[in-house]
């Protein structure tokens, strides 16, 4: 760094400016103001999670307070209406900032609210999605893939130019936030993002369709008391065509509310449908394990253990066994933590139906029957906005 032409200080030439502040384009600047952010809502009497370092708890007595940060956006909300506001007005008086009132966008997401409860929705940001990819007239279809088997890196010719291809695959990652049930098929098209293939990208044109047809679907929180987590945990056996890894999804629900879901590839090849079925049960517990701890966090304690279901009685076996059997000596000792929360009481591992296995929609193509009647056990619905007045 050089002084300017003209403004050249004789007496120190070889000075340069010295920032005061962190200007917001600078690397460190995130950084720097999620610090100065910090020390200022502790110093109001919030406490920092630790399970997530972007969420402040406040608790005194009966008073409660949640403040949620992401960069300059921020949520909170309160008890009581005087809290609220006591905290709003500190926050103006040391920041420059603008209360937007009850909570009705968040990084994109429509909040809409009923006496029931909330819908978040993507609707705008899925119109948006449609229309970069030139499809806004195309025909909507009901499902989001086939049964037929899956797509692998060898599917047809490659893409000339994929620049497209990678940009809608990403969009549409964002977009599971709120549509839960897009969640399988936007992972499959993701696998191939350093090499898409004409296949692929005519995978990415049937999401598409089907975003088309359900742009008004949202997810429904409702307003139900808390009677504990419950998940389900599904795995497609060697299901990638390339690598013979397996594909596990689960989804949680706290009461009646679905709070997190996942589809993703298992890092390592199982030997068996009951050892892919088993890794599947670990992410489900370690996901509900940290829900757990969050809910403590937010002096909502779980006094139920959490029930985990899981359609194969092996992996059912495996959870619960304390026995190292010759057949999983191999599994990684992390997985078994899973026998662990078991012997506390903190998990039981259930057995459910096939037909009722929830989370099958985050493994496989499933038929238009069933895929409808999952989707609607998601709390994926219609948008009250698209139906108001009718």
């Amino acid at each position: 760094m050089h002084q300017p032409q003209g403004f050249v200080d004789s007496a120190h030439p070889d000075y340069v400016c010295r920032f005061r502040r962190s200007l917001y384009g600078l690397k460190q600047a995130p950084r720097a103001w999620f610090k100065r952010f910090a020390q200022f809502i502790i110093g109001c009497g919030f406490r920092g999670s630790v399970c997530d370092p972007s969420l402040f708890v406040y608790h005194s007595g009966s008073d409660t307070a949640y403040l949620l940060l992401y960069v300059d956006d921020i949520v909170l909300t309160a008890s009581t209406d005087a809290l609220l506001d006591r905290f709003i007005g500190l926050m103006k008086r040391k920041f420059a900032m603008t209360d937007l009132g009850a909570l009705h966008q968040f990084l994109g997401i429509t909040v809409t609210r009923s006496d029931s409860g909330l819908f978040l929705s993507q609707s705008s940001y899925a119109q948006d999605i449609v229309a970069r990819a030139s499809m806004t007239n195309c025909n909507p279809v009901t499902t989001l893939v086939d049964t037929q088997p899956k797509l692998s890196t060898t599917s047809g010719p490659p893409l000339e130019d994929p620049t497209l291809y990678r940009s809608l695959a990403g969009s549409l990652q964002y977009l599971t936030f709120t549509r839960p049930d897009i969640s399988y098929v936007v992972q499959q098209v993701c696998l191939f993002m350093h090499d898409p293939r004409e296949a692929h990208m005519q995978s990415i044109k049937r999401i598409l369709r089907y975003l088309q047809g359900t742009l008004d679907h949202c997810l429904f929180l409702s307003a139900s008391p808390i009677t504990g987590l419950t998940a389900y945990s599904d795995t497609d056996w060697a299901g990638c065509m390339d690598s013979h890894r397996s594909t596990s999804g689960y989804c949680i629900f706290l009461g009646d509310n679905l709070i997190s879901w996942s589809s993703k590839r298992q890092a390592t090849v199982s030997r068996s449908n009951a050892e892919a079925e088993y890794r599947g049960v670990y992410n489900a517990v370690a996901e509900t394990t940290w829900l757990r701890n969050l809910l403590l966090e937010l002096h909502i304690p779980l006094r139920r253990a959490t029930v985990v279901y899981c359609d194969n009685i092996s992996a059912i076996y495996m959870s619960g066994d304390p026995v190292q059997h010759q057949r999983t000596k191999h599994v990684e000792i992390n997985i078994h933590f899973v026998r662990e929360r078991v012997r506390v009481c903190e998990i039981h591992v259930l057995h459910v139906p096939s037909d009722s296995q929830y989370a099958e929609i985050f493994t496989n193509g499933l038929p238009r029957v069933l895929f409808v009647r999952f989707r609607s056990s998601l709390n994926v619905c219609t948008s009250p906005v698209t139906t108001k007045g009718v």
